[in-house]
């Protein structure tokens, strides 16, 4: 049966009405009434039967008023990204890509909300691939969160915070014995963390732009190693503001100011096209933003107030 007979259906037998009807519909009189009779003969049954000067429904249109308005609805949902979306029936499995330092704050918050508003959804953790992979556009990803770089370009990308670095060593590191200026930092040995094993970068820059220089004396590929080498050396390693204070100090570090015009880091999420409009991928995607957020505001509170000879 043709959907536009169902939508005139639905208008006849909530108004009673071929003028009413006709104005709700945005047509005219004449073309629902002739709807009406193909109505009549597909169903047969004559719907609406006259009373006096208005019109009343049948006992078999009684029976088919709340199932044309529900079978409607359901038709509008087939078409309507989202309608009737719910996480706590949603089975799904996401894959997310991300550094292990954000993993490690993130992935508490995340899946407790997920428990409590999708308790069928599974999250994947990947590491971070090899710079311009193309997991996105493969589907082997679903999210990619970090500071976003060498995307291809249909790659859909969203802004989520902006994080500041500090430094970070053992509680009893000398650096801890005075302020900490521009030469004591550099004079420090330091950690670098890169997958791809880099030694320089926009500390480095910042460093000559003042006429110095630091020895980066180890590269490791992860944030957790380098925390763990910070801890057992007198190493200086770098980690985001406000992001996993209990873990610094259950690890014995403590972090202080960079004392360099350092740019913070802008975090941000990506993910393909093909998932744009997609309602359990939309909604995962805000769980995701949320969970860092929230992260980040919870460890904000409970930052660690600095040493007055930090500087």
């Amino acid at each position: 049966m043709d959907l536009n007979l169902l939508r005139v259906l639905d208008a006849l037998l909530q108004d009673n009405s071929v003028s009413r009807a006709a104005q709700r519909l945005g047509t005219s009189p004449a073309a629902v009434s002739r709807t009406l009779a193909r109505l009549r003969r597909a169903v047969g049954d004559p719907l609406l039967v006259r009373a006096g000067q208005a019109m009343v429904p049948t006992p078999r249109a009684l029976e088919l008023r709340d199932e044309v308005g529900a079978l409607l609805r359901a038709c509008d949902d087939v078409l309507r990204p989202g309608a009737g979306f719910d996480p706590a029936h949603l089975r799904r499995t996401f894959t997310v890509q991300t550094t292990d330092g954000l993993l490690a704050g993130l992935a508490g918050p995340l899946t407790e909300r997920l428990h409590v508003e999708a308790p069928h959804v599974d999250v994947v953790f990947l590491p971070e691939a090899l710079e311009g992979g193309p997991g996105l556009r493969q589907g082997s990803v679903d999210l990619e969160l970090g500071v976003l770089g060498h995307l291809d370009p249909e790659i859909r990308t969203r802004p989520i915070v902006r994080m500041p670095l500090v430094g970070v060593a053992r509680s009893g590191h000398p650096l801890f014995g005075g302020r900490i200026d521009a030469r004591r930092f550099a004079a420090a040995d330091h950690i670098g963390i890169s997958r791809l094993g880099k030694r320089l970068g926009p500390i480095d820059t910042a460093l000559a732009d003042r006429g110095l220089r630091r020895r980066v004396a180890v590269v490791v590929p992860s944030h957790t190693a380098a925390m763990i080498l910070a801890r057992d050396t007198d190493l200086v390693a770098l980690t985001l503001a406000d992001w996993l204070p209990g873990a610094i100090a259950a690890l014995g570090l403590r972090t202080f100011p960079v004392p360099l015009d350092l740019p913070p880091l802008d975090l941000g999420m990506a993910w393909h096209p093909r998932n744009a409009a997609d309602p359990g991928h939309r909604w995962f995607r805000d769980r995701v933003a949320e969970a860092v957020l929230t992260a980040g505001a919870a460890n904000a509170t409970n930052r660690e107030c600095p040493n007055p000879s930090d500087g």
